[in-house]
């Protein structure tokens, strides 16, 4: 088992009012703009497939614990929040058996089996929705599987359409800037509104769960990033899940650089990762994978730019005067 990326260690400690509960409770309450963004387009769609990713997080979190003789968490409502993720990074007319596959294996994999909140090295939700498209090749042998489960929630109203990267790749017609910033159905529901998901960070930011510096860092590097390119900034920004990974998905605490310095090496490396798979190898997204890859290097990021205070004790010098120069001795 990974160890913890936090110890709680002998006094004197800092003290907050702040809860894990709370912060989970908050980061909900900022999602709620693009929630309704997403009911609005896609209606009952949208409200199933969350409604369904949240309660399978649920009920995985206490079968995983049940089995592995481990107390339940729900109280600090981290699997509500990991199951809300899940559903936003799919489309709302995804089939069910995926949303609960991807679902499973965030709560389950992810996060649980490595020992619960505070193990993960990925972030869970993120993970799922990455499995689904890893394993892409037998999950067409499991929709042919599963293709009697299928819940008739009736037509979407919104007209069905590729999404602004698939468009901007495409050469199609692009939107205007503004239509993308406020509401543009295509793609995953954490797509349809950047302004929704700016709301939220900004709720964020003002709560002080997150660190403005990684957000900045992702987003002003794919902005200069697009620049050096020669591609479109805004539509860069705008489209796909650049605005969730920023400000939701890499400022998750378990799974984040802790200290600044290392917050703005991991923003960077995600945005250049992002207009890497995106532009150099010609992937409709790659902020996902990117978050994921970076992941993976926050324990080297943490351990490379921790504070001098938390670090093994500098040799004390001494300097003496021998034959008339000065000789520092440890």
């Amino acid at each position: 088992m990974a160890e913890p990326r936090l110890v709680v260690d002998s006094s004197p400690h800092l003290r907050s009012k702040k809860t894990v509960s709370v912060a989970m409770f908050d980061v909900m309450i900022a999602l709620i703009p693009i929630v309704l963004v997403s009911i609005y387009f896609y209606q009952q769609h949208a409200i199933f497939t969350i409604a369904v990713c949240m309660i399978t997080a649920v009920l995985t979190e206490l079968i995983v614990r049940k089995l592995t003789n481990r107390q339940p968490t729900l109280n600090d409502g981290s699997a509500l929040l990991t199951g809300l993720f899940v559903a936003l990074l799919f489309s709302g007319t995804v089939a069910v058996w995926t949303a609960i596959l991807a679902t499973v294996l965030a709560i389950g994999v992810a996060k649980e089996f490595v020992g619960g909140l505070g193990w993960n090295l990925f972030n869970p939700a993120i993970f799922g929705r990455s499995m689904i498209i890893i394993l892409s090749p037998l999950f067409l042998w499991l929709n042919d599987l599963f293709a009697d489960i299928y819940v008739d929630l009736g037509p979407v109203d919104v007209m069905t359409q590729a999404t602004p990267l698939a468009m901007l790749q495409g050469g199609m017609e692009m939107p205007s800037y503004w239509e993308m910033l406020v509401a543009f159905p295509g793609g995953a529901l954490s797509e349809t509104s950047p302004l929704a998901l700016l709301i939220g960070g900004i709720y964020l930011l003002y709560r002080g769960h997150i660190n403005w510096r990684i957000p900045v860092s992702v987003i002003g590097t794919v902005v200069v990033l697009s620049l050096i390119a020669g591609a479109d900034p805004m539509y860069q920004v705008l489209s796909g899940g650049i605005m969730i990974g920023a400000f939701f998905m890499a400022t998750d605490w378990v799974t984040s650089p802790i200290n600044n310095k290392g917050k703005i090496i991991f923003g960077i490396a995600i945005g250049a990762l992002t207009i890497l798979f995106r532009l150099g190898l010609g992937a409709t997204e790659g902020v996902a994978f990117s978050i994921l890859i970076m992941n993976a290097f926050v324990p080297l990021i943490d351990k490379k730019t921790k504070h001098p205070s938390f670090s093994e004790p500098e040799p004390i010098k001494q300097t003496t005067k021998e034959h008339g120069k000065t000789v520092a001795e440890s």
